[in-house]
Order: C-alpha cells, then structure tokens, then sequence
C-alpha cells in the first residue's frame, strides 16, 4: 500500500471532484443565453439545466421553473441526468479507512476504479452538452433567439471529473497488494554455526 499521504491526497481529490459533481448537477447553468449581434443589452438572461431553466432579471431576481414532464426532454438530457446521479453515486463510495491491511489494496483498488469511472460519467454528458451547445451556436438555422453558450456548470463537470480521474488513478497505482504472503520479509544468516544445519546426501 502506499504512503498515507498518497491516500490523503487522494481523498481530497476525490471529496472535490464530488463537491464539483453535485454542483454540476443542482446549478442550473449548463446553457445560458447568447449575446449576439445586437442583442448586446438585455433586461434577462435565460438559464438552463438538468432539472429546471431560470430567468435572471437585469435587478437580479431570478424566476426558476422544473420541467413539466420527463417525457418531454430530450434524449441528451435524460442521458445527462442518469449519468451524472451514477457518478455522484459512484464517486461517493469510496473508503479507504480499513484496519485489517490484507482487504485494504482490494477495496483501495474497487474504489479507484469508482472514482474513475465516476470521473468518465461526468466528463461524457458535460461533453455532449457542450458539443451540442456548439453545434446549435454554430447552426445558421438556429434563431439567433435560440442560440446557447456555455454555462459554467460544464466548466465545474470537467474540473470535477478530471479529479475524479485523478484521484482514481492515483489510488489504482497504490492500491496492488504486497508480494509475498510472509509479508516479504526476509532472514539472513551469518556464516557463524547459528545458521540452520542441513544435511546433504
């Protein structure tokens, strides 16, 4: 196993990746509005998330609404809500506080591989929501109404799932067991009589 500041360092890597990963999920600023041409002055900015869309007045109130069905939304979004719950779920069972040191490296190495697949579960639908924001920004068929930018949601997904990858891959290399099931210790014997007596044939 390795140092106990590895897996500190591990710990905290994985805690803010899964700090980043509920914020991704409860902010809804995954698409905000665009600002082009001449809509550069504006009295409210729309925001849009996983489970309800805002409308930031130019006072700064802000009116929030939950989508009405699930039925719906799009297939991305619900794709982004079932992956990014499962990361959180996933990110969040990890332990490395065992006792007994011959369960320690098999259950540091099941969470490991946790964390990182929690990490790859919320790297891919802020990916997608991204690229699709791109994609229609970029549409010349999209009203200019209708055109998204990138929330900072998505900026928090990537960071946090780039944690969560980091800190998986750290305990992955320090979670194989130790060689050896006498624990690699190893004796040795001056050439003085005390050494054990062999006869040989």
């Amino acid at each position: 196993m390795g140092s106990s500041g590895v897996q500190i360092v591990c710990m905290a890597l994985g805690i803010l990746g899964l700090i980043a990963a509920v914020v991704t999920i409860a902010v809804p600023r995954w698409k905000v509005s665009a600002f082009i041409g001449q809509n550069i002055i504006t009295a409210q900015v729309q925001e849009e998330g996983l489970w309800m869309e805002c409308v930031v007045q130019s006072t700064g109130q802000q009116q929030c609404k939950a989508y009405d069905s699930l039925l719906i939304l799009g297939s991305a979004l619900q794709a982004a809500r079932a992956m990014t719950i499962i990361s959180c779920i996933a990110g969040a069972d990890f332990t490395t506080c065992i006792e007994n040191e011959e369960v320690k490296p098999k259950v540091s190495l099941v969470s490991a591989i946790g964390l990182m697949l929690a990490g790859l579960l919320l790297i891919i639908p802020v990916s997608w929501a991204a690229h699709n924001v791109v994609r229609d920004f970029n549409n010349p068929l999209v009203a200019q109404s209708q055109k998204r930018e990138l929330g900072a949601c998505i900026f928090v997904g990537w960071g946090g799932g780039v944690l969560l990858l980091l800190a998986g891959g750290l305990l992955c290399c320090f979670s194989r067991p130790r060689s050896g099931g006498s624990g690699g210790t190893a004796k040795y014997y001056s050439n003085s009589a005390s050494a054990p007596s062999k006869n040989y044939v």
